[in-house]
């Protein structure tokens, strides 16, 4: 799959199903379906985004502007398609959630990654991000525990904007 043939559009309510419907496929963990409330796409659908081929979901992207933070955003939750990794789709994706964050003058994006989650910790580091100082270090990685939820150990990551 060539990046020229991926369409990238905003995600939206009517996107909710086939977004959940992949996650235990593609990323392995039913569970992980509740993270992707059908409110991000109600509420944040600007910031959301698809990666599609000839029709088909190749990958998304659920990030938002924050309320509290005027200079910031946050990436949520990214999966893509097994069969479109490595090519460039995440890429895009996360160039177009870029995009709106600067011309939203959001100058700073964050996003937080589970301990056990090395592909997408690795590429948070591909793609620029430096990774905050936890609570603790495993394996050289700083982790934050008891973050989001009790017993949670995540990868908090921080990337700042460069001007289009």
């Amino acid at each position: 799959m060539s990046i020229q043939s991926l369409t990238i559009r905003n995600a939206f309510p009517e996107d909710h199903q086939q977004i959940i419907d992949v996650i235990p496929e593609w990323l392995g963990d039913r569970a992980l379906r509740a993270s992707v409330s059908k409110l991000f796409l109600i509420h944040f659908s600007d910031t959301c985004f698809m990666a599609e081929k000839n029709g088909r979901l190749a990958g998304f992207l659920i990030g938002f502007l924050s309320q509290a933070q005027p200079d910031e955003a946050y990436i949520h939750f990214v999966g893509v398609d097994p069969d479109s990794r490595m090519k460039g789709t995440a890429r895009m994706l996360y160039r177009d959630f870029y995009n709106v964050c600067r011309k939203n003058s959001r100058t700073i994006v964050r996003s937080s990654i589970a301990l056990e989650n090395k592909a997408s910790i690795e590429f948070h580091f591909k793609m620029g991000f430096e990774m905050e100082s936890g609570d603790r270090e495993i394996d050289g990685i700083q982790v934050s525990e008891n973050y989001l939820y009790e017993k949670d150990q995540l990868v908090l990551f921080k990337k700042e904007l460069t001007p289009a």
